[in-house]
């Protein structure tokens, strides 16, 4: 990609860096708040607006075996845990398990009750349906956080990867020249 005109590139150059050095942080912090803000909602009756829908879903998805006001404040604390460990960025994978858990049932009232969530279906949601639909951005900000819990991140500069890729190689292939002589069979 072409870079911008005279002074615009210095200006472009840092903006970028910043944006790669920052990124992954702030988005990992930003979604940690949205699930301990909406989990605490849950904590206090009739203040989530999800709440009818996640105490009924959760009805269905256990058969009817879990009292309304007892799956309530186990979701709150779910959303409450993983918005913690997005926002200390501790226990990253089992953070992102759970969001991932979390996610597939807060997706199920889709299929279970598409008559509330959709006023047309499939392409008119209603609000709780949007609620839902944007979980999309959700599931996505966790892939893009996952994809750095072994020590990755952003770069500004596509050199970069290429530079990183080829540093890889390198190191693959003294691995195999050092394992070299005992492969070889006598």
């Amino acid at each position: 990609m072409r870079g911008l005109p005279g002074p615009l590139e210095a200006v472009d150059v840092r903006v970028t860096r910043w944006m790669a050095r920052y990124g992954v942080v702030t988005l990992r912090v930003a979604l940690g708040g949205v699930f301990f803000w909406f989990g605490a909602l849950k904590f206090f009756p009739n203040l989530s607006p999800a709440q009818t829908l996640a105490v009924k879903t959760i009805d269905v998805l256990t058969f009817g075996l879990m009292p309304a006001g007892v799956s309530l404040v186990l979701l709150a604390t779910l959303e409450c845990a993983i918005g913690l460990g997005l926002i200390s960025g501790k226990f990253m994978r089992p953070t992102l398990l759970l969001l991932a858990f979390q996610m597939v049932g807060a997706a199920s009232p889709l299929v279970l009750f598409p008559g509330e969530v959709f006023t047309a279906f499939p392409y008119a949601p209603t609000l709780e349906g949007q609620y839902i639909i944007k979980n999309i951005v959700l599931v996505s900000a966790g892939l893009v956080i996952g994809a750095t819990v072994r020590g990755g991140g952003l770069t500004a500069d596509p050199r970069g990867i290429e530079d990183a890729r080829r540093t890889e190689l390198q190191e693959e292939e003294r691995t195999e020249r050092a394992l070299a002589p005992f492969s070889r069979r006598p």
